[in-house]
């Protein structure tokens, strides 16, 4: 993809970043790109200047704590070149640790500031650059000496190069003592870069536009990585700006009782949560559902946080699912999620790929794992609400996995609660009966169309699913014990 040019704005480099930030950076601006150490400042200050260069446009760094060598080193790393990117090397020389050479006459606001500040607007007059990157902010600030002075010299700076057409990225790693709001209050726009780390698992990174003057964007946090070959940023994702008319078609699972018992089978642009205790057949269910739509030819993605695809593929030619021809083909894709490294940001993204290009089906695998990859339950609940109604709006059947914890009985709970973010919901249940563990499935709720409402037995046998007959002789099947009608008071046996 080509960097983005568009009137008085330019490509950030970052795909992602620009849709946040409604086309990149607006030209002859000043912005600042604050972030702790490791969060990513540099690789997206090259970024943008490698974009720029890409255009033919002459473009300057100016780095006051890194060498050269540095920079080039670390561009490597990313297999770039910086031959386009004209550097200005601006750290102090060996010569400061000579005590001979040592200044104690004179704060060093008073000579080194000065000589810095004249040697960058040499190099601005000379070059005529369009894009300048200044890294970092704090030895400017400790060179300033004073907050007066430091706010005056950023002030002058900012007014020189809008008088020369330059857009200025300053970037600031947050190592002074507060943090400094005066920056912000200067700046065009402001960009912050997060990274964190949880107890467990590799470390988050993150980002918000805090502020962007006379442009709309994109709000609140979006989740990003760094790779070889920069940032990636993947955007929040809001339903509401993928609004479309999507049709609402039925697909048929090619389980006859299963499909009258959904009343005909699921839904086009709905959602469907599977749930029950560990090895009722949850996993199979979804794989069915996903090989019928590949017998119509319509493309299935199947995303796995608790089980790997060879597992799960052994598994559904064992119950004559076919599932591996059409994974073999590309009809059905299968990604095996890690909570522990993957973003929820990224993870979103992945399922965005997925129906962008044809998925009509998709498959999450479970809950229980999206889960642990989320911060909160609470967040889960409303990036999950976004999602559902994302791929509603655009048709696609959704099937969420839900696994209870625990084996049998009634109180029986999800980690998080889905059920009334789901269109439908399908439960599967252990019973026991006649000194025999039993399953039996059922669809609690379906909106917007009839649905049995009946309990019918379930099982994976004999080579094969069995969705079967009514279990109209039992009675209290969902506690887990039920009793045969013929045992109950009135029907000729004793109390219980």
């Amino acid at each position: 993809m080509p960097p983005l040019v568009n009137g008085n704005t330019a490509s950030t480099g970052v795909a992602g970043l620009d849709d946040i930030t409604g086309g990149g950076f607006t030209r002859k601006r000043l912005f600042l790109i604050e972030g702790a150490p490791g969060s990513g400042k540099t690789t997206l200050a090259l970024q943008y200047l490698m974009a720029a260069a890409s255009r033919g446009e002459p473009v300057l760094y100016v780095t006051l704590s890194e060498t050269a060598e540095e920079l080039r080193a670390g561009a490597a790393s990313h297999g770039w070149s910086l031959d386009d990117v004209t550097i200005r090397e601006l750290a102090p020389s060996e010569s400061i640790l000579d005590p001979d050479e040592q200044n104690t006459m004179f704060h060093p606001s008073e000579l080194e500031l000065s000589a810095t500040t004249r040697l960058i607007l040499e190099d601005v007059d000379r070059l005529k650059p369009t894009c300048v990157v200044f890294d970092s902010l704090s030895e400017l600030r400790l060179l300033a000496g004073t907050p007066l002075r430091y706010r005056r010299q950023i002030l002058a700076m900012k007014q020189f190069f809008v008088t020369r057409n330059c857009t200025v990225l300053l970037l600031d790693d947050l190592t002074a003592t507060g943090h400094d709001l005066q920056m912000q209050s200067i700046a065009h726009g402001v960009l912050s870069l997060e990274l964190l780390n949880p107890e467990y698992g590799s470390e988050r990174r993150r980002l918000r536009v805090v502020k962007y003057r006379g442009r709309p964007f994109r709000g609140g946090y979006h989740d990003y990585v760094i790779r070889k070959g920069g940032l990636e940023v993947f955007p929040r994702l809001v339903a509401a700006e993928h609004r479309q008319v999507a049709s609402r078609k039925t697909l048929p699972t090619d389980l006859p009782a299963f499909d009258a018992l959904l009343g005909g089978g699921i839904e086009e642009g709905t959602s469907t949560l599977i749930v029950g205790a560990a090895g009722t057949g949850k996993s199979t269910l979804g794989a069915q559902i996903a090989a019928s739509a590949a017998v119509r030819r319509q493309k299935s993605a199947m995303f796995l946080f608790d089980e790997s695809p060879v597992t799960l593929l052994a598994r559904c030619d064992e119950l004559g699912v076919n599932l591996s021809a059409p994974v073999a083909d590309g009809t059905v894709t299968i990604q095996q999620v890690d909570p522990a490294e993957l973003t929820p940001g990224e993870f979103i993204h992945r399922i965005r790929k997925s129906v962008e290009q044809g998925a009509r089906v998709v498959v999450i695998d479970s809950l229980n794992g999206y889960l642990n990859a989320m911060p909160g339950e609470r967040f889960l609940a409303i990036q999950l609400h976004e999602l559902l109604t994302y791929l509603g709006q655009l048709g696609v059947a959704t099937l969420l996995i839900g696994a209870h914890p625990g084996l049998i009985g009634s109180q029986m709970n999800t980690p998080v609660d889905a059920s009334y973010l789901a269109d439908a919901v399908v439960l599967l249940r252990y019973f026991e009966a006649s000194g025999e563990v039993r399953q039996a499935i059922s669809v609690i709720k379906k909106r917007g169309s009839k649905h049995e409402r009946t309990v019918r037995e379930f099982s994976l046998s004999e080579g094969r699913i069995v969705v079967g007959d009514v279990l109209s002789h039992f009675h209290g099947i969902l506690t887990g014990i039920p009793l045969e009608r013929s045992n109950l008071p009135g029907h000729g046996g004793e109390p219980s």
